[in-house]
């Protein structure tokens, strides 16, 4: 069945699923549900304790079994201990047919691939996945079927009751014996617990890990007492090094600054620019050094920015400190300054990942932005973005926000270089469709801007204000083509190996299995 963004979604899957073909972003604007709950264990008796010596007994307490779903969360990244600590005792244990629903895998779990053959992982429910656990999905190795949701379209799913969580695995940098979980403090301090809260609350099981315990109470907790079922001291829940880095710097890449001017000077020339605005944008260099340069132009106009949103980094957190912005919302940090920003400035808050970007709640903080700058590893000319498959067909990227922050905002910004490399990023069509061309307003490159035909009034401002390039996108994939050719299409098996989810649980695209790359013969 051919859905909104022309591509053919195959009826096994739907039937497979129970899912629908996406049919646009405001397909269920208005839909009414009941949201799922967890069955819980009461405890009355106040001489219980809810400490575990270990992860091995807590598997047990928790009843483990196979064909269970395990939640995790990310807040961690290429740090994180949690995901292999917990699956190595699951595959010990002789456990089978395992759902991951993680907010987020990378490369620090590519020791779970081992799992993944064997049959102790059979199901992948996450943003997106790095590293070798892609290429492990891509080349088919997952018995079942990997599914990429965005970060609202994950709290989605869980609320819904769509995906039931038998036990959540959250790593806290500090909690105390009665599980009051926080983000702040100890050796493996991550800031905030946004992506956890909603397993906090839906999951039949709650296990809080961490490797600092503190006395009772932890507070103001970031996931409450109520919530955790056992609390697990280990030596170590992740890497610090790996967790949070020091400051994400501007570029210093000629193209990249071009770029960031680029898309500076859209943000200032559009009606929304004016006294408390609402802004995100990404880790990027050419994101944080837009998000500098417009720092300055803010300063000298006197505007102030009423929002911030999203993973957080220094320079956003350098406006809050300076009075350029009133309040940040944050469900990730990304650098030291940021950790340590949430945890001194009264005007930095956690959020949850459902506060954030749910798109079936009664409004999420990405429908209040006026601006949202994204990257892409490739737009297509009717504006769509890939940010999961590779050029080369693997599964190596994720959709985070990047839907749910697309769909929300009035002006969504996505910059890419022209070529990755050799290959274009702008092209007739993109491998996988994981954000559509609707949501995307303009595309900053290195060759020029393109408006959305969509945004008439966009393209007017911009051609009023004469301060950038403007090209088609179809003259900005010619351009690329030009340059290094077009390129061979990746060649796909006929399995399915994953879908990419709409945030609002319809399918967006199929994934299928790579092929290895023969050369056509002419």
């Amino acid at each position: 069945m051919i859905n909104a963004v022309g591509r053919d979604i195959p009826e096994e899957i739907l039937e497979m699923t129970g899912k629908e073909v996406f049919q646009g972003n405001h397909y269920r604007d208005g839909y009414v549900y009941k949201k799922d709950g967890p069955y819980t264990k009461c405890v009355v008796n106040n001489t219980q304790s809810k400490l575990v010596a270990n992860i091995h007994d807590v598997l047990i307490k928790c009843g483990i079994k196979d064909g269970m779903t395990l939640g995790f969360h990310h807040h961690f990244r290429d740090g994180d201990y949690i995901v292999n600590m917990v699956m190595e005792e699951v595959h010990k244990m002789g456990i089978k047919d395992i759902t991951i629903c993680a907010s987020s895998l990378g490369k620090a779990h590519d020791p779970i691939v081992p799992y993944i053959e064997d049959g102790t992982i059979t199901n992948i429910q996450s943003s997106g996945v790095r590293g070798k656990i892609g290429e492990a999905i891509s080349a088919g190795k997952l018995k079942g079927l990997a599914i990429m949701r965005s970060h609202g379209g994950r709290v989605r799913a869980i609320e819904s009751g769509e995906t039931r969580i038998d036990i959540a695995f959250i790593g806290t940098p500090t909690c105390d014996d009665y599980g009051n979980c926080r983000g702040i403090g100890g050796k493996s301090d991550c800031g905030v617990l946004s992506y956890a809260m909603v397993d906090g609350d839906y999951a039949d099981k709650v296990v809080a890990i961490t490797d600092c315990l503190v006395p009772f109470p932890n507070f103001p907790a970031h996931i409450s007492m109520t919530k955790v079922d056992y609390v697990v001291v280990v030596d170590a829940i992740g890497d610090p090094k790996k967790i949070a880095t020091g400051a994400a710097k501007p570029t210093t890449d000629m193209r990249k600054l071009m770029m960031a001017d680029y898309c500076t000077q859209f943000v200032i020339n559009t009606p929304y620019f004016k006294e408390g605005f609402s802004y995100q944008t990404g880790v990027g260099g050419a994101s944080i050094a837009s998000t500098i340069s417009l720092s300055k132009i803010m300063e000298e106009k006197n505007i102030h920015m009423g929002l911030g949103v999203g993973g957080l980094t220094k320079p956003m957190c350098e406006l809050l400190d300076r009075g350029l912005a009133r309040k940040l919302v944050d469900t990730q940090d990304f650098d030291l300054d940021a950790v340590n920003n949430v945890r001194t400035n009264p005007n930095h808050f956690p959020i949850s990942a459902g506060e954030y970007a749910s798109p079936m709640n009664k409004g999420a903080f990405v429908n209040k932005l006026d601006y949202v700058i994204l990257a892409s590893l490739e737009v297509d000319t009717h504006f769509n973005c890939n940010v999961v498959v590779g050029s080369d067909g693997i599964i190596t990227g994720a959709q985070g926000g990047h839907p749910d922050t697309a769909q929300g905002a009035k002006c969504t910004i996505v910059i890419a270089p022209l070529l990755q490399g050799r290959i274009p990023a702008i092209c007739t069509d993109v491998t996988t469709v994981t954000t559509p061309g609707e949501s995307v307003d303009i595309v900053v490159t290195d060759y020029g801007v393109a408006v959305n035909p969509k945004r008439p009034d966009l393209l007017k401002a911009l051609q009023d204000a004469d301060c950038v390039p403007l090209k088609t996108i179809e003259e900005l994939r010619d351009i690329a083509y030009s340059i290094v050719g077009e390129p061979e299409k990746v060649q796909f098996g006929d399995r399915i190996v994953g879908i990419i989810e709409a945030r609002d649980g319809t399918v967006m695209d199929v994934v299928r299995e790579v092929k290895p790359f023969s050369f056509r013969e002419d």
